[in-house]
């Protein structure tokens, strides 16, 4: 484990593996704990660079408001704190695809490739937003403990967690170990005041991969292949799940991302 400075605060950082560099950067509400069961596959090819975003995992909350493209060059700051050179492949989860859209089509140098999985690329609907909103209330009420168990819900897709109590443990304990303002700030940030980034699509440069679950509300497999289309190099893929997490609980997603690193050119 490492902490390094960046723009958006200390960022805890793990490095395993062997190869290439990759980073890996998860979803809002939770943290690098939920690549626990690719990350043996993903290190037998790639050197990982697992980063904690603000105000989650172990690192604490940034200084201030904060845009998706300060995290892109706060992930390049982990990188040159590293002493990490060369183009990365860039994994990222719901939030992480968010970062990785801007990584790639900001820093085009230093991205090799972009795999996103269950990244809506447009702003918060008025219906998610709702509930984003209702979810902040809430937390700032009472903390996260009320609110983790419908949250956890939301992010595994019903019923989820019944069939994989492990999954469920490891999503809910991230949100409430949390650090408490730092999750706010980043729900605030990144979340309410995330703009759409379809326009960014164009400007990746890189072979791009956008995934996401068969029974994702907020990000459907033909909204993932219409900005799919939009990227000069971009595909897109269906993966079994229904929240945004899901995937990332299935072993077959990590053959995908390997298998799509090792054809990309």
């Amino acid at each position: 484990m490492a902490t390094v400075a960046t723009r958006v605060g200390r960022l805890n950082v793990a490095v395993e593996g062997s190869g290439p560099p990759a980073v890996l950067w998860h979803s809002l509400f939770v943290d690098s704990t939920t690549w626990a069961r690719l990350r043996p596959s993903l290190a037998a090819t790639r050197t990982l660079v697992l980063i904690d975003g603000p105000g989650h995992g172990r690192s604490g909350a940034a200084p201030g408001p904060y845009t998706l493209s300060d995290c892109a060059v706060a992930a390049r700051e982990v990188l040159h704190g590293l002493g990490v050179t060369g183009p990365v492949d860039w994994l990222g989860n719901a939030w992480g695809g968010h970062v990785g859209v801007y990584f790639a089509a900001e820093h085009p140098d230093a991205c090799r490739s972009l795999t996103t999985i269950a990244t809506p690329i447009h702003a918060l609907l008025p219906a998610d937003r709702r509930s984003v909103r209702l979810l902040y209330t809430l937390h700032g009420l009472a903390g996260p403990r009320p609110v983790a168990g419908i949250l956890t819900d939301a992010l595994l897709g019903k019923g989820y967690g019944r069939k994989d109590p492990e999954a469920a443990a490891v999503v809910r304990a991230s949100f409430v170990n949390a650090d408490r303002h730092g999750m706010r700030q980043a729900i605030h940030s990144i979340s309410l005041n995330r703009p759409d980034a379809t326009p960014l699509l164009g400007q990746v440069k890189s072979p791009a991969l956008l995934t996401t679950g068969a029974d994702d509300p907020m990000c459907t497999p033909t909204d993932t292949a219409t900005w799919a289309a939009q990227i000069p190099d971009g595909r897109s893929l269906t993966l079994p799940g229904g929240g945004h997490l899901a995937p990332l609980f299935d072993p077959h997603t990590a053959d995908v991302i390997t298998d799509f690193w090792t054809n990309c050119r």
